[in-house]
């Protein structure tokens, strides 16, 4: 109570005393008070305000000096006082195609490989989550994948269904006469990453997109729009189906 009265009659004065004990608190020691809070030196710097007088060193010319192109407004990066810049004295060597499509590469003799270490069963669809689940093919999968012939052609010597982005005509031809299909299946970006990392978009709470068409221009080069989630039975290859494909 008495604190409370002396507060109201001496108004800052009790202020100023109860900062002073703080000062001499614990052995001679100052203590931290909210008043006190301030920046460490050199922490904050004033900004320099140029063209306020020369009173303040940066004044009139504001530190450019006179006259010349450096003192004045106009200065394109790259100009070099008229001589040739450096940017279009060396040449130039092809160009980047925007549209170009980049599949990572697995072979049939890697793929029989893991068939016959019993990584992967034969008897189901191997799609590319299959692939990228038993580390056929590496995490960076860019537009999908494509399965290559090569010497490991003759190491298939039973039927199975592969999905993949793209195939050549050595490994299409190895596999359909063991009694297989392959199935060129087109998937964008987003649909790629949900057939392969279907986990990502139920830790996001969202739904799986829905497949997408491929452009006028790719839909010679695949046979169906591929499926999501990731499939699990091969579509059968259609009579009208068959004759496009080996068109």
């Amino acid at each position: 109570m008495k604190v409370i009265l002396l507060q109201v009659h001496y108004g800052y004065r009790f202020i100023h005393a109860i900062r002073g004990a703080a000062l001499n608190a614990v052995g001679g020691r100052r203590l931290l008070l909210l008043n006190d809070l301030q920046d460490n030196k050199g922490s904050r710097k004033k900004k320099t305000r140029k063209g306020r007088g020369i009173g303040s060193g940066k004044g009139k010319t504001a530190g450019r000096g006179h006259k010349g192109q450096k003192a004045r407004g106009g200065h394109k990066l790259g100009f070099e006082g008229g001589q040739t810049p450096l940017r279009r004295l060396l040449p130039r060597r092809g160009f980047k195609n925007p549209f170009s499509l980049s599949f990572q590469p697995i072979t049939l003799g890697k793929l029989a490989r893991y068939i016959n270490a019993g990584l992967i069963d034969s008897s189901e669809l191997i799609t590319m989550k299959t692939l990228k689940d038993v580390g056929a093919i590496g995490k960076q999968i860019e537009d999908g994948v494509k399965l290559l012939g090569g010497s490991g052609a003759k190491d298939i010597q039973w039927p199975i269904h592969v999905e993949v982005s793209r195939v050549t005509n050595p490994a299409k031809e190895a596999i359909e006469a063991v009694g297989g299909s392959v199935r060129r299946v087109h998937y964008n970006r987003l649909g790629l990453r949900a057939l392969l990392k279907p986990e990502w978009f139920e830790k996001k709470g969202r739904l799986l997109p829905r497949a997408a068409r491929p452009p006028p221009k790719l839909r010679p080069k695949v046979d169906s729009i591929g499926r999501l989630p990731a499939p699990t039975k091969p579509i059968p290859f259609t009579s009208e189906n068959k004759t496009e494909s080996s068109a």
